[in-house]
């Protein structure tokens, strides 16, 4: 696709019958989001209960585009998304967050200083994780602190999927997961040993209230642990930024 040249950000968000939460959503990221953007629902069928709230919901003041899945599940939503994006900087969002738009222009802003991800962060000062469970809690804590103070990751949160990138990342490092969030952690440990800049901001999370989570981390136990040790062996084998997989053409 050509470059979009009005729009700064692409809002990308992957939709299962999200029909109670989509139009709080819409709400709240017209109100709070001052960055030229456009949205991009990514849904697997057509009769996905989000899609008809969509289309005869009015006068939202945004472009949304709706863009059927290259391939079913959350991870093929958000590669498709990544496919249809063009604009300078790409922005993966939860389809149930009505409490996060505010901080959507600082993690653009902090693009703009030259980082090519913006995670929002659970885990530093001002940002929380509340009702999660537990076994979740604990696995996603333990590897965000290890990655972080002995992988020497930048940031504090290593797995959430909700987090900015870079036009200059997406075009030109090559996604080899096929599972879930996996993508999230994969590009993250990617851009941190080919020495790009990394920053984050604190973010709030609470475990959904309305529709179905499609996180399952247990499930994606296995693919995360493939770029958990990625991130370890770029600090402690010293691996070559020359040994990142990149899309053809890339860089």
């Amino acid at each position: 696709m050509g470059t979009n040249k009005k729009m700064k950000l692409d809002i990308i968000i992957p939709v299962y019958n999200e029909k109670d939460n989509i139009l709080q959503v819409f709400k709240a990221l017209g109100q709070s989001v001052k960055t030229p953007f456009r949205i991009l629902i990514c849904y697997d069928n057509e009769n996905d209960s989000t899609l008809p709230v969509i289309r005869n919901a009015k006068d939202l003041g945004f472009e949304i585009l709706l863009v059927k899945n290259q391939r079913a599940g959350v991870h093929g939503a958000i590669t498709t998304g990544f496919n249809y994006s063009d604009a300078p900087a790409v922005l993966v969002f939860p389809a149930d967050d009505t409490y996060n738009c505010g901080i959507i222009d600082k993690m653009y802003e902090k693009f703009l200083q030259g980082n090519d991800i913006v995670a929002a962060s659970r885990f530093m000062k001002g940002g929380c994780m509340k009702d999660c469970p537990w076994i979740k809690n604990i696995l996603v804590r333990a590897s965000s602190y290890t990655l972080n103070r002995f992988a020497l990751i930048p940031i504090k949160d290593a797995s959430n999927g909700f987090r900015l990138f870079s036009r200059r990342l997406i075009n030109s490092v090559l996604i080899e997961s096929t599972q879930g969030f996996t993508y999230s952690i994969e590009l993250l440990v990617k851009c941190h040993r080919l020495g790009w800049k990394i920053a984050e901001v604190p973010a709030l999370w609470y475990e959904r209230t309305k529709g179905q989570s499609r996180f399952h981390v247990v499930n994606w136990l296995f693919h995360y642990l493939r770029w958990y040790i990625y991130g370890f062996a770029t600090t402690y084998l010293r691996l070559s930024p020359k040994t990142v997989r990149l899309k053809k053409g890339a860089i």
